[in-house]
Formats: structure tokens, sequence, C-alpha cells
């Protein structure tokens, strides 16, 4: 089965809201286990905060480092879910299911499946 993505960002929370927040751990289990328990769960984390991010760039052979998230935006990206599901309908019926989707969005992208990329590489580098 193909693999999704699912990329959980929310705004950054005030302390009241992070409380809040963190009163919901129960109903994240309680998915998280019925995931696993469909065989669907590859992996999923939680990340620490925005600003415990570093941005490592490469520019005309230069490796430049930035303390920070690459972008500045609104929402942060929080944590993921990766999928393996039958088809995007059935990922993004995943999706709708998680908390964060009720007060920040979740992003549902396929994971390119590279086997068939590598196996192509592999004979054509053999034939030479």
């Amino acid at each position: 089965m193909p693999e999704y993505m699912l990329l959980l960002y929310s705004p950054e929370f005030d302390p009241a809201e992070a409380a809040e927040r963190e009163a919901e751990l129960p109903v994240w289990m309680e998915l998280n286990e019925s995931l696993r328990e469909a065989g669907l769960l590859v992996a999923n984390g939680r990340l620490h905060p925005a600003d415990s991010a570093t941005t490592v760039r490469v520019r005309d052979g230069e490796t430049e480092v930035t303390d920070g998230p690459f972008a500045t935006t609104k929402e942060i990206l929080g944590g993921y879910y990766l999928l393996d599901c039958s088809d995007l309908d059935e990922a993004l019926r995943h999706a709708a299911r998680l908390p964060i989707a009720r007060f920040g969005s979740v992003e549902v992208r396929p994971v390119m499946d590279l086997s068939a990329m590598q196996a192509s590489y592999q004979a054509a580098t053999e034939e030479k």
C-alpha cells in the first residue's frame, strides 16, 4: 500500500491554550492505538517547538547554518504521522480524525516510492 505523510500544523499557543491542548492527550493516544491496530501506522512523532529548529542551506559550496525554522509562518509544523493507506481518500479520512484539524491544519502528501527508481538506476549501471 502507498504511504502518506500527514504533517500537523498549528498556531503557537500561549500557556493557557497549551494546557487545553495537552488535556486532549487521551484522544491522541486512542487515535494512535486505533491506527496501530488497523495496521496503518508506520510512524508518528511530536516535534520540539519551532525555536529549537536549525536550518541548513548549501549555496555555492558554502554551508550556512541558521537557528530557527526555514520560514516564518502563522502556523508551525508540530508533528507528523506516516500512514500506510490504500489510497488518498483513506489518508484524508484519518487526517480529519486528528484533533489538530479542529484548530490547525493537516497537510497530506503521498510519499514517493523510490524502489522503482532505484531498481531502474541499478539496472542502468549494471548494463554499463
